[in-house]
């Protein structure tokens, strides 16, 4: 299992590499950072008093991230087996979230697949 600042560091690291897995701490650890920042941001804007300045916070935080989120998706995806398109099934309106979460909760295949071997505990160099 990879810790909270190694899975940020790799996040960042892989930015745009949808190939090979990410493991499922990997992937949860990157949506808690995620969050973590949105949230920051909405006090940020709050405490100013400035809708403005949360809007642009949250909007080059979003643009920030768009592809490295994508790419941890896909990668995500490939540790269960899937095709990086099953991601667009959380473009079909609530169900499709809903098997997305899912998905992302599956646990990944314990054995090496065709999207590359299992995801070690360890990180690979940053």
């Amino acid at each position: 299992m990879i810790n909270f600042g190694d899975a940020v560091k790799l996040f960042f690291h892989n930015y745009a590499n949808f190939n090979g897995r990410a493991s499922r701490s990997m992937y949860w650890w990157v949506v808690l950072f995620i969050a973590i920042v949105s949230a920051a941001c909405g006090i940020i804007g709050a405490i100013s008093g400035s809708d403005s300045l949360y809007k642009f916070l949250i909007g080059a935080f979003s643009l920030a991230v768009l592809v490295p989120n994508l790419a941890i998706s896909v990668r995500r995806m490939h540790d269960i087996g899937k095709g990086g398109g099953w991601i667009f099934i959380s473009l079909i309106p609530v169900i499709g979230s809903i098997w997305f979460l899912v998905l992302s909760l599956t646990p990944g295949e314990p054995f090496d697949n065709r999207f590359g071997p299992v995801p070690t505990a360890t990180p690979q160099k940053y």
